[in-house]
């Protein structure tokens, strides 16, 4: 089982309330998550965030805009 530090955990943090980690990688986030009561706090916060947020309406984008975008993601290129 992996061993995860605070600023791994908030990498994952998205996959982890996804449900979309690889069990060993889940089991590490919740025995950090049942000693660090820091990165608690942090996961429930951002549960919070997620349900307040996850309830807007979707924005609607003019083609032009859409396009822009879609094509600025595809182009990044990592660091």
């Amino acid at each position: 089982m992996k061993r995860f530090t605070c600023g791994e955990l908030v990498e994952v943090i998205t996959a982890y309330l996804d449900d979309a980690l690889d069990q060993p990688s889940r089991a590490g986030i919740e025995v950090h998550l049942a000693c660090c009561e820091d990165c608690g706090h942090y996961v429930d916060q951002f549960r919070t965030t997620v349900r307040a947020l996850g309830d807007q309406p979707a924005e609607k984008l003019s083609h032009g805009t859409r396009e822009r975008l879609m094509s600025a993601f595809r182009n990044r290129r990592p660091a």
